[in-house]
């Protein structure tokens, strides 16, 4: 018997419910895989590295930087939870900007020669950008759209899961040690080793 060329119209409203909440469901994947399909050069390098491609699969801390800020040390805990966590599949990710006050006012090769020869960093930096406002880098845009929260200082922090979600977004004034944070990673790392 072949099949009605007609849908019932009860099930009309029904099938495009379905289509609609498949086309959003589509829609959020899509979005999430584009968050860090973008390029960045590393710091003080000349090529550049797909975000998507590079760290596809793990656990990120996004974190925007700055050499002269009252909560500059924070590169040290920043380094200890990379050093923590990186055999989990876990990175952070720097990104030097001046945004606020003036407090990143180095190029590139003096950012790098501050954070390893004061800091000892060894997780990923990229290149300098801007991280609020019009002049935002696309990154920054996304992660801000994704949570409703620009980074309001220096040294915010975005936690992307291995399926580039963004988790959680933390304040500057929130350490690398603080356990909130710490918990969300453990909670981030868990979560992904189940799938």
């Amino acid at each position: 018997m072949p099949l009605p060329t007609v849908i019932p119209r009860r099930l009309r409203g029904l099938s495009l419910l379905t289509l609609l909440v498949a086309g959003l469901a589509g829609s959020a994947h899509v979005l999430a895989a584009d968050l860090l399909d973008l390029e960045y050069r590393p710091l003080a390098s000349k090529q550049q590295v797909n975000l998507q491609q590079r760290y596809h699969g793990q656990v990120l801390l996004v974190v925007n930087t700055a050499s002269k800020c009252g909560y500059t040390p924070q590169y040290e805990g920043l380094e200890a939870l990379q050093k923590r966590y990186a055999g989990r599949g876990f990175a952070v990710l720097g990104f030097p900007s001046n945004d606020f006050k003036g407090q990143e006012p180095g190029d590139e090769k003096q950012i790098q020669d501050f954070c390893t020869l004061t800091y000892g960093v060894r997780f990923p930096m990229f290149e300098k950008v801007h991280v609020v406002g019009a002049q935002a880098t696309p990154l920054y845009q996304r992660l801000t759209a994704a949570t409703g929260v620009a980074p309001g200082w220096n040294f915010h922090k975005y936690l992307v899961g291995r399926d580039g979600k963004v988790i959680a977004q933390f304040a500057s004034k929130v350490t690398p040690d603080d356990p909130q944070l710490t918990a969300a990673i453990d909670k981030a790392l868990a979560a992904a080793a189940t799938h």
